[in-house]
């Protein structure tokens, strides 16, 4: 298999450059902590709770792109595809907490869980609260029975959006904990591969894949899916990925839902929009309305390409906290 062409200067040094193109492209919003891989907002409102997101990079705009107003206050950055250090975390988390602690929100992952689980007793030893919570939105990696053992991948966004309303408005963490904890709940996602991605380092792929086939489940780094078959038309496919969101839930007549389409890095406009014309038709005939569309590159895998489908169930509560203007460089509200 060829490899890919990138457009890159020291291979080791992605992170570090990725993480000072972010830092210009806020424009002054937010920092870089000395000698460690985290971002945080330059200006942090008084005795707001901390939200603090993080993961391997690789996957941008995730998480880096997604602090902001009413989004994240700091992302910790592991390498790419590795999880932040536990002292990444703890530095990052003293910066942010103003009194009334900070939430750790990331995805499902054995690294990540580790981590931040150890800068979390580091934290409680130097006075500082935390509480956690893990998305685990992706249906094709867990029975509905073993929910908590499912992987994170692209429902992260609406989470972190939900996480920073209610962030942004209440000064209790367990109040944070308890709604973004809600949102990870009604939370459903499964994404499908075309080609694989490649880590930059070496330029190899992080799967194979024949030239005729795809992976209906596959993970966020190349993880199996439920099932690896030969090309399906968009609608087809489309088909069978929302049945299996909707069971899961599941989704009903009458519930609202954000609908997020998610390029998985290598996939065209053109096809998202297809797959979100199937979709809105196919929601439609079951009587699930559609209360807000989000389509783009939002969590991706270098250039792999195939897509993911996102739904959160949205109720009053959630919407007010969905409903407040965010601004990001990977998100925006209107």
């Amino acid at each position: 298999m060829q490899k890919p062409k990138k457009i890159l200067n020291d291979p080791k040094e992605v992170v570090p450059e990725l993480i000072d193109g972010l830092v210009n492209a806020y424009h002054g919003k937010i920092r870089k902590l000395e000698s460690v891989g985290a971002l945080v907002k330059t200006s942090l409102s008084d005795k707001k709770v901390g939200l603090l997101i993080g993961g391997g990079s690789g996957h941008e705009p995730l998480f880096g792109g997604f602090i902001g107003e009413n989004m994240a206050d700091g992302a910790a950055c592991g390498q790419i595809f590795a999880a932040p250090s536990p002292d990444i975390i703890l530095q990052t988390t003293r910066v942010l907490d103003q009194g009334n602690g900070v939430l750790y929100l990331y995805g499902n992952y054995a690294g990540d869980n580790m981590n931040f689980d150890i800068a979390a007793e580091m934290a409680a030893e130097a006075g500082i609260a935390t509480k956690t919570v893990r998305v685990w939105d992706d249906v094709a990696s867990a029975t509905h029975e073993k929910m908590q053992d499912r992987r994170g991948i692209a429902g992260d966004l609406l989470v972190i959006k939900i996480a920073g309303g209610v962030s942004a408005k209440v000064k209790d963490l367990a109040e944070v904990h308890r709604v973004t904890c809600k949102a990870r709940d009604l939370t459903r996602s499964m994404g499908v591969a075309v080609a694989a991605g490649s880590i930059p380092e070496t330029g190899e792929p992080t799967f194979e894949l024949p030239q005729d086939e795809i992976e209906i489940g596959m993970g966020l780094h190349g993880e199996p899916g439920v099932s690896r078959e030969k090309m399906l038309p968009a609608d087809a496919l489309v088909d069978r990925m929302l049945e299996r969101l909707i069971v899961d839930l599941p989704f009903q007549t009458e519930d609202e839902v954000c609908l997020l389409i998610n390029d998985l890095g290598a996939t065209t406009f053109m096809e998202l929009l297809i797959v979100n014309r199937r979709a809105h038709q196919l929601l439609g005939a079951k009587g699930i309305k559609i209360y807000d569309t989000i389509i783009g590159s939002h969590c991706t895998c270098q250039e792999m390409s195939g897509f993911s489908i996102t739904m959160m169930k949205l109720d009053e509560e959630l919407k007010e906290y969905y409903d407040m203007p965010a601004a990001s460089l990977g998100f925006s509200k209107m």
